[in-house]
């Protein structure tokens, strides 16, 4: 038994790491898009480094794009078995991956009208709306802690991993030539103080862990930082500027903790009076999915629902649906809060917002999570001074900010805490994935202090052994 490592190797994106059997059959844990890697992205979403005809069984461990984006490519390109996830990951699946062919037709169709002038070969996107609901007859939805049999062997369990609504471990045992392996794929490990979800649950003791390092080398601020913060941004922009806030945040997760402390603010007689709009149909649509939930709700959240029957509404909170009200956003003069995705500002509404606001010093950019540095979000947080946006170069006069105590992803201690319940003499091997090269090396060294023995930081289409 081995395993190769297609995404999320010594990188934060394109989730892809396989199994192989002797028997020849073969499990794909996750199946992500890679997202703000510059020119590069395009062939790495293109060329799998497998064939997707071989995988015999898909699990995913949560519904990010980084982590599932490609299945309707896998699909398309010749898998036809089963693709298991947790209950709740399965309807932001149909919902998520149905927007990301949306964007690519769209972002397809604006290419093509340039290239058609230039007399050069037209394009595709990686998939359509009808490629990505191929997906979803695919789908078998398992709740947390029970065990499954996706093939003859193999035992699958799900444990929360409190990172998004629907996200868990992977946890496999697989019977092969007498002998019985255990393997555990982190996902992306959430926060033991998150806002709104329970912590990570302990899960069964393994002899091989993928563990994703995306922040391995730091801590986070308290999220009592990150309040203070937006209050003080709220007021200095929309108040003393008279400008706009934007704030880019991911559709799912990042848009509901903003949403719930500003309802928390409201509550406690603390929030600005000034508009706030969430300018994304896709978080609107994810934020009703998550309501329904809320058995994955942390216990305050649940004591605070008994007073309060919406957690993430408040007064002056108004959504955005058409295209027409969000284009008038950009030309009102009116001071706001302009909630929209996405958090990389790579697609979607709030590209355009940014556009519109980053040449003038009143206005505010205020970034609420981890950006690609070869991302838009990314280049604006490194201090660039002038940025191409849709093919146009920007002066960046605008002020900007970012919410670094606001974060899915756990840090170095929430990582350790993870591993806690683990037997590090039983443990055989951690690979470390979904990190930047710099941090894992950081991060490999804090596990061997703790005791592992052996933590392998995979390249990019690397294969190892499990032996």
């Amino acid at each position: 038994m081995n395993i190769s490592f297609h995404g999320a190797a010594r990188t934060v994106t394109g989730s892809k790491h396989l199994i192989h059997l002797h028997s020849g059959k073969k499990i794909l844990l996750d199946c992500g898009m890679f997202q703000g890697m510059g020119q590069e992205t395009i062939l790495l979403n293109k060329h799998w480094g497998f064939d997707p005809a071989e995988v015999s069984v898909v699990i995913l461990s949560h519904a990010h794009i980084d982590h599932i984006g490609l299945l309707p490519k896998l699909v398309k390109d010749g898998y036809r078995g089963n693709i298991y996830c947790t209950a709740a990951s399965e309807e932001l699946i149909r919902i998520l991956l149905l927007d990301s062919a949306r964007i690519q037709e769209a972002d397809v169709r604006y290419t093509n009208r340039k290239r058609e002038r230039e007399h050069r070969e037209l394009v595709a996107p990686l998939y359509t709306e009808e490629d990505a609901r191929e997906v979803f007859p695919l789908l078998v939805p398992v709740e947390y802690n029970v065990r499954v049999e996706p093939e003859e062997g193999m035992v699958l369990q799900f444990t929360d991993c409190g990172h998004i609504l629907g996200s868990a471990a992977v946890n496999l045992s697989i019977q092969e030539d007498g002998k019985t392996t255990r393997i555990c794929f982190s996902g992306d490990v959430g926060r033991y103080s998150d806002m709104i979800l329970r912590s990570p649950q302990e899960f069964p003791q393994a002899d091989f862990i993928l563990l994703e390092s995306t922040y391995g080398n730091r801590l986070h601020d308290l999220a009592t930082v990150a309040v203070d913060k937006i209050i003080e941004q709220i007021e200095h922009t929309c108040f003393e500027k008279r400008g706009k806030l934007i704030i880019p945040a991911f559709s799912l997760g990042r848009t509901q903790e903003l949403l719930y402390i500003l309802n928390r603010l409201e509550l406690e007689r603390r929030l600005p009076a000034v508009n706030y709009f969430v300018d994304s149909p896709l978080s609107i649509e994810i934020t009703e999915v998550i309501k329904k939930h809320p058995e994955c709700f942390n216990r305050h959240v649940k004591k605070l629902l008994e007073r309060d029957e919406d957690v993430f509404a408040f007064k002056g909170l108004k959504y955005i649906h058409d295209v027409e009200d969000s284009i008038a956003l950009n030309t009102s003069e009116e001071p706001c809060v302009i909630i929209s995705a996405s958090g990389m500002a790579e697609a979607g509404r709030v590209k355009h917002h940014i556009k519109h606001a980053i040449g003038e010093s009143r206005n505010t950019i205020l970034f609420s999570g981890y950006c690609e540095p070869n991302s838009l979000g990314g280049r604006i947080r490194a201090g660039a001074s002038e940025v191409r946006i849709f093919g146009k170069p920007h002066r960046v006069m605008a002020e900007i900010d970012a919410l670094e105590a606001l974060s899915a992803h756990g840090d170095y201690e929430d990582l350790s805490q993870w591993l806690a319940c683990q037997d590090k003499s039983q443990v055989k091997k951690v690979f470390l994935v979904h990190g930047e090269y710099d941090v894992q090396v950081s991060f490999r060294e804090r596990l061997l202090r703790k005791g592992f023995e052996d933590v392998v930081i995979p390249a990019l289409h690397e294969r190892v052994g499990l032996g």
